[in-house]
């Protein structure tokens, strides 16, 4: 596989939340907002791509027996990272990110890349990995959140355009009922998309 196909499969033919539907939890709680959407990808993309970097450079140091508490370890010093950065710099952010700054420690996808990838594959190959779940996740996001956050409150990364001033809007998309609709509708398109 080569470093191109490699950094792609996470952004479309493994896309952790279309194809693979992993990361639910962030996935359908935060996604209120495009902006959410893309506040909690990019820190997700962040912890998986640094985490598969230092996973793949102490493979061989770690027993096999304590390796899982070893890659949360790992993890949780990058979650520690973010969520304190967020905290100082980007506040409100951070209080709408809320508890699922802290649970992307025991998200599957970074779990799953760190034992299934960064500790079997070399450095560049693992940030590759890392940097294409994360942009895919992150893709995902911002796509879930764009469309709730349209549907139901008529705007876009909290711009309202003048054409949607007076649109009807339905408060089922910002809820958790919408989330669960609007991804549905994405994963059943996209599974069309790709018999096509």
């Amino acid at each position: 596989m080569t470093n191109l196909q490699n950094l792609a499969k996470g952004i479309i033919k493994e896309n952790p939340v279309f194809v693979l539907l992993l990361g639910m939890c962030p996935t359908l709680g935060v996604t209120t907002s495009a902006i959410n959407g893309m506040g909690m990808g990019l820190a997700t993309l962040f912890v998986l791509a640094l985490s598969n970097v230092v996973i793949s450079l102490i493979k061989n140091l770690i027993p096999d027996k304590v390796r899982i508490p070893c890659f949360i370890v790992v993890i949780a010093s990058f979650v520690t990272i973010v969520d304190l950065s967020m905290n100082a710099y980007l506040q409100a952010l951070h209080a709408q990110l809320g508890l699922f700054i802290p649970l992307i420690v025991v998200n599957c996808i970074i779990l799953g890349r760190a034992e299934a990838f960064a500790s079997k594959s070399g450095v560049f190959s693992s940030l590759l990995d890392g940097i294409g779940m994360g942009i895919g996740f992150t893709v995902a996001l911002v796509i879930l959140g764009g469309v709730r956050e349209i549907l139901g409150s008529g705007s876009f990364f909290g711009i309202k355009p003048a054409f949607m001033e007076n649109a009807d809007t339905l408060l089922l998309f910002v809820m958790p009922p919408g989330a669960f609709l609007v991804l549905g509708y994405l994963v059943g398109l996209v599974n069309k998309l790709k018999k096509a």
